[in-house]
């Protein structure tokens, strides 16, 4: 799924579901229930976590919805607040795989030239990226599965744009690494 509310009629729908209009916040809930729970998921590493974390989530995105000025950051927006509950239910449960987002290195890579993966690879990056570093793989997953934009990975994470590319730039040498050795 790629929603890009830049589009003019993404934008009125995220701006409909601000103003209370009820089928158009269902819409948005719709569309965006199954790539939340999906990173909350991955952050959890727990299914079951993930679905009472989602509620919250789902909850908390219709309260304040009226608050999201630039309908152009409504994606950016649903998974900050995805990632900081998530974030939030992992401190609180005894779940051992901890995800600290300023725990990666931060390697100095030029991202001018982003791959871009073929099919095969797209169909199996959920599975490696689930094996690469915590906060590694949480960049890769909102870039290339959820296709956030640099931007708006940096804003759901709450984390400078460099340190976004340097994440996604180690990841991706991970994934390629773990390709080759593997074919």
């Amino acid at each position: 799924m790629h929603f890009d509310a830049r589009r003019p009629a993404n934008a009125a729908l995220v701006v409909r579901a601000a103003l209370g209009d009820a089928g158009s916040l269902d819409r948005l809930l719709r569309l965006f229930q199954q790539p939340l729970f999906d990173h909350i998921a991955f952050i959890l590493g727990d299914a079951d976590a993930a679905s009472d974390v989602l509620q919250d989530v789902l909850i908390t995105i219709c309260r304040s919805l009226i608050g999201l000025h630039d309908p152009g950051l409504f994606r950016a927006w649903v998974f900050r607040i995805a990632t900081r509950a998530a974030i939030r239910a992992q401190r609180h449960s005894r779940n051992t795989r901890v995800i600290r987002l300023d725990a990666a290195p931060d390697i100095p890579i030029d991202m001018s030239d982003e791959p871009a993966f073929d099919t095969e690879v797209l169909a199996a990056l959920p599975a490696l990226v689930a094996e690469l570093p915590p906060a590694c793989g949480v960049v890769v997953r909102l870039r290339y599965l959820e296709q956030l934009s640099l931007l708006e990975v940096a804003e759901a994470l709450d984390i400078p744009v460099g340190t976004v590319k340097s994440r996604a730039a180690y990841g991706v040498e991970l994934l390629r690494h773990r390709l080759t050795v593997a074919r």
